[in-house]
């Protein structure tokens, strides 16, 4: 059989690591193919390979049967391969359509032409149900319309093999079955999907075939209809999986953190992005606050954590006012924060692994000596965390951070924010990008935070992660909260008519305590 793309024999290695091992990969026409493997199995380095951002240390890549030498992401463009990368290649001043168009840009005697250009990036929006904002800075937007701007990125340069790395990580189940029906659209029109995912629904409800990936090493590749999940997971990980949280009920007892009335305006419109919210947290409970990405979650997440101040309203930990504290201030009152953007809020990229991991407490005397770094204290707490966290690098706490695999950089700021022993931990988005093996430990550390007699704020647009690891369930739409709920005693199609701002238990924006819902609501 002649594939559409062939990779033979790929082998790439890193310093400390072997990436990808012996590796080959088929892809046939008109097929959506997943690739799975575990966080640094090495996935995305194999696809950065197939998109010539990385060069193999031996090995070929074929399309339509010839070899093809691949020196660059232009050189991928012109054979027709596009990709969505895991950690978006915008450029945060330019408007998203300017993104779009970077590099095959349309002009007229030296002078740019966007007419065109914005027309038929607004079709392409309408017709795969994209919805953007053309004019708006990458800056500006929130991660889930970054992701519809790579996307939209790839269809306009008219790819033929497209490369999905992690695509609905940000994405809501609306949004998600959108993305699966606009993929199996692209593949009855002829053009071929890479997949990567550590989502086994996906997988199922989409892919043909799925070949699977272990430590670098190729696994082996199977019908997708003809293997369970549980035996993808198994081939993945090399062990069974749990697939199912593992939580007694929870008892909760005195609150840990309460706000009231929080309001947080937008810095350009000054309209209210998050609207009078009011809500508490109380020691041995996981409080999910779900909704549909853009609806203010983020900008609520600022406001608790100090990255923005907050226009209007009260914040307490432990009975302690930290409205106006300043972020270690917070961390002083016992809050910890897993952050949403891991480059943007987490991580210092350039800085190694070692370092990482005390951004937050190097300053304690147990890592210094006369206002000098303790190196050996450093270095020695960092490899008990790496060990610890199961943290996979290819040269230990000297791992420069922005070398290691999306899941494992997830996993660092995990580790570190957990082990600073928080009383109120906020974890936003904390399994984006990770493997179910991984999934299954930060859950378990999750419920372990929350047995230990601490509050857990758990924001996430995963609806399966809401309902199998939150107590108590906060639903908010256009800044405001509209329902408190009991996962046991909602559906996942009611908790999406309140994501949809369809239907709402509070009378008014954000009471804390609990109404009836109105009549006609």
């Amino acid at each position: 059989m002649e594939y559409i793309i062939e990779m033979k024999g790929i082998t790439k290695k890193f310093p400390g690591v072997i990436a990808n091992d012996n590796i080959t990969l088929q892809l046939k026409k008109g097929e959506i193919h997943a690739l799975l493997g575990e966080n640094g199995a090495g996935k995305s380095t194999l696809m950065s390979i197939l998109f010539g951002m990385y060069q193999p240390d031996s090995g070929t890549i074929m399309k339509n049967g010839a070899a093809v030498g691949i020196h660059s992401p232009s050189d991928a463009t012109k054979l027709g391969i596009g990709m969505v990368h895991q950690h978006f290649k915008l450029v945060h001043n330019f408007t998203v359509l300017e993104n779009i168009i970077l590099g095959v840009e349309t002009t007229k005697h030296g002078i740019l032409k966007m007419d065109d250009a914005r027309k038929h990036v607004m079709e392409l929006s309408k017709k795969y149900g994209l919805d953007i904002e053309p004019d708006s800075y990458i800056a500006d937007i929130t991660v889930g319309m970054q992701q519809r701007t790579e996307i939209l990125k790839m269809l306009y340069r008219d790819n033929e093999i497209l490369i999905f790395d992690e695509p609905t990580a940000v994405l809501i189940p609306q949004e998600i079955s959108e993305l699966m029906n606009i993929m199996k659209g692209l593949a009855a029109e002829g053009k071929s999907i890479l997949f990567i995912t550590h989502k086994l629904n996906e997988i199922k409800a989409v892919a043909d075939r799925c070949t699977v990936l272990r430590g670098g090493k190729y696994i082996g590749t199977v019908d997708v209809s003809t293997t369970s999940k549980e035996e993808l997971s198994e081939m993945m990980v090399g062990r069974k999986v749990s697939l199912n949280v593992q939580k007694e009920e929870s008892r909760p007892g005195k609150v840990i953190f309460e706000a009231s009335g929080l309001t947080v305006k937008s810095r350009t419109s000054g309209k209210n992005i998050v609207n009078n919210v009011s809500f508490s947290v109380h020691e041995g409970e996981i409080v999910c606050i779900a909704g549909i990405d853009g609806n203010g979650q983020s900008e609520l997440v600022y406001a608790l954590t100090g990255l923005v101040p907050p226009d209007a309203g009260k914040m307490t930990v432990n009975g302690a006012d930290i409205t106006h504290e300043n972020i270690r201030g917070r961390d002083k009152h016992g809050m910890a924060h897993i952050p949403e953007d891991r480059h943007r809020h987490g991580l210092v990229l350039e800085y190694n692994l070692a370092y990482n991991l005390v951004l937050q407490s190097y300053f304690k005397t147990k890592f210094q000596h006369g206002g000098f770094l303790d190196y050996d204290s450093v270095y020695s707490y960092a490899d008990r965390l790496i060990d610890k966290f199961d943290i996979r690098s290819g040269q230990g706490p000297k791992t420069v951070t922005r070398g290691m695999s999306g899941g494992n950089q997830q996993k660092a700021i995990i580790a570190r924010e957990i082990d600073r022993d928080p009383k109120f931990l906020i974890a936003v988005q904390p399994t984006r990008g990770l493997d179910v093996g991984a999934i299954e430990y930060i859950h378990s550390q999750l419920v372990n935070v929350r047995d230990q007699r601490k509050a857990v704020l758990l924001v996430s647009l995963e609806l399966d992660e809401v309902m199998s690891v939150s107590d108590r369930i906060l639903v908010i739409y256009e800044g405001q909260l509209v329902a408190d709920v009991n996962p046991k005693n909602v559906t996942y199609q009611e908790l999406g008519l309140y994501m949809a701002g369809s239907k709402r238990d509070f009378p008014s924006a954000s009471e804390p305590e609990r109404m009836p819902i109105l009549p006609n609501s």
